[in-house]
């Protein structure tokens, strides 16, 4: 966990500096690697002889946020052998310029514009009143499982995103806002002055912990956990709790030191799960030594990839079993294309990387420890824009596919993505709710629902495919499989996340290779970009890892998996 630490620190050797560059520009928060965690109070030292300011120490990892001017810290800090690296992090404000930078989520929004008539029906039947059109509910078997096990309070979910609407009536019966945290404050503009998260709605920049200005943290968790509570939807574990564990940015962004403390945070507060559909911003790939890239830029990345590993494995060996995203770029992740859109913070700094797959890591999906989903839609077959191949994937879950079932009457049908949990206060600002709590036009056309409860609750819910849709599918699956097979150690319940990953793995559904085992989406309106290869056997393979997750199989036969 995060602790600020700002006690006096004894002074420490540190060695002279020779010919050191010249500190200049506004204030800007860094994030400074120690060596190892047994080398922070040096490091701090070294921050302070660099001309920096210790904000912030994460002590599990020996992340420490600092301040300082934009330009000749880093080569100053870095020059200390108590330090592994520094990145350079945000400025600390700026005046507005231009047009608004929100991290681009077209994939997932494909089919706004597209429902159909059965879409606007809001018909009523299932489990929940829209039960009946979470054809991603029906997929995993949670209607079935919940008979056996349909998990349990004292397991708890970290949702790892833009954040949880926790007064959503379908969120609110199983989320825990005590343990919840918020490690982001809202960025109102970047060092170029282009809005990113838009103004501060609250004291201080930073949301409460039960808000979510993103909308993608709660649809994330509706599927995980939706309350069976004859209202609304349901989700895969309907019973287990949710945490509220933010460390993205209203605008999508998921920078290096949140997201260390929110897996350190993880680790320390005896969360079981963690779902994480995002990559680390502003970096696709974090490369070693890129030749593409700055100087600069190879050591922030150097030191992203070492602070995530950290975090990782210190998540894991608390008890954390971390479910990850595959990633949108239809992309085999062990021979990835070039990144064309790295670093994507701040705006306007990209430029074209050839990727090298033994230096290059896509974080955290490719760090240890983690479990990578991929996605399908309703027929079963891999999302046109799902990221695959056999070196990441562990399983594959209902994620949408607008696109699914061309010539059919579905094709391009909004039904075929994923329908889960929307803050009122996000329809309002996308155009999709208006002021009085009505659907609009726009809203109606996207398939925006609205349920109302006898005792006047309402709760909004949206359409969203992508494998961050695909991974709380996984998610709830772990969540369960923790609920049934957990037991109590040193007073605390739960289950080695090795064993989580195991009956995961064990008890999915095999789909085998498509045939032929070259798929193209052209027919879909995709290019030849989006082609994929399958490769493997039944029992594993690159489009759907050991199978497709299956909740009921995982808590009748998942057992023989933890012996």
């Amino acid at each position: 966990m995060a602790v600020p630490l700002f006690g006096a620190i004894s002074a420490v050797a540190v060695p002279a500096a020779t010919a050191q560059p010249a500190l200049a520009g506004p204030a800007t928060e860094f994030t400074v690697l120690a060596k190892d965690v047994g080398s922070i109070a040096t490091a701090q030292q070294a921050i302070r002889a660099a001309g920096g300011t210790v904000l912030e120490i994460n002590s599990a990892v020996g992340l420490i946020k600092a301040s300082a001017p934009a330009t000749g810290f880093t080569e100053r800090v870095s020059s200390n052998r108590a330090v592994f690296g520094a990145a350079k992090a945000q400025v600390i404000g700026s005046v507005p310029k231009d047009g608004k930078k929100t991290k681009s989520d077209n994939v997932e929004k494909e089919g706004r514009g597209a429902a159909s008539a059965k879409a606007a029906a809001n018909q009523a039947a299932g489990m929940d009143p829209l039960d009946d059109q979470l054809w991603g509910l029906k997929s995993v078997r949670s209607d079935l499982s919940r008979t056996k096990q349909p998990g349990s309070k004292q397991v708890k979910v970290g949702v790892i995103d833009t954040g949880i609407d926790g007064t959503h009536p379908d969120i609110a019966p199983n989320f825990d806002e005590a343990d919840s945290r918020n490690f982001v404050k809202d960025i109102p503009f970047d060092v170029n002055g282009v809005e990113v998260d838009g103004p501060c709605e609250f004291r201080g920049c930073v949301d409460p912990v039960n808000h979510d200005d993103g909308a993608h943290g709660t649809h994330v968790a509706g599927t995980i956990a939706a309350a069976a509570n004859g209202f609304g939807i349901s989700g895969v574990a309907p019973n287990v709790t949710l945490v509220n564990i933010r460390a993205g940015q209203d605008s999508g962004y998921f920078f290096l030191q949140p997201t260390v403390d929110a897996l350190t945070y993880a680790g320390d507060a005896g969360i079981d799960v963690v779902n994480m559909s995002f990559y680390t911003d502003p970096w696709l790939y974090n490369c070693t030594a890129n030749p593409a890239d700055s100087a600069a830029e190879q050591a922030e990345q150097r030191t992203i990839i070492e602070a995530t590993q950290r975090a990782l494995n210190y998540a894991h060996k608390k008890g954390v079993t971390m479910v990850v995203a595959l990633g949108n770029q239809h992309t085999d992740l062990g021979a990835p294309q070039p990144d064309t859109t790295s670093p994507d913070y701040p705006a306007n700094t990209t430029h074209p990387r050839t990727i090298d797959n033994s230096s290059c890591l896509n974080l955290p999906v490719e760090g240890n420890h983690t479990i990578g989903v991929s996605s399908f839609g309703p027929s079963q077959k891999k999302a046109d824009y799902s990221n695959y191949g056999t070196e990441q994937i562990s399983v594959s879950a209902p994620g949408g596919f607008f696109r699914d079932g061309f010539g059919t009457p579905w094709y391009r049908t909004v039904e075929n993505e994923i329908l889960s949990a929307y803050p009122k206060n996000v329809g309002i600002v996308d155009g999709n709710i208006d002021a009085d709590g009505n659907i609009t036009e726009a809203g109606l056309a996207a398939g925006v629902k609205k349920a109302t409860a006898p005792d006047g609750r309402v709760g909004y819910y949206q359409w969203l495919q992508g494998t961050s849709m695909a991974t709380p599918h996984a998610a709830g699956v772990a969540a369960l499989i923790v609920s049934q097979y957990g037991k109590k150690s040193h007073g605390e319940f739960g289950l080695d996340p090795d064993k989580v990953q195991r009956v995961l793995e064990g008890t999915a559904s095999e789909i085998a290779c498509p045939v032929p085992r070259t798929v193209d989406y052209l027919k879909e309106g995709r290019d030849a970009t989006f082609t994929a290869t399958c490769e493997g056997d039944p029992s594993f393979n690159g489009f759907y890892g050991h199978g497709a997750v299956d909740a009921y199989a995982a808590v009748t036969r998942g057992s023989q998996y933890l012996k």
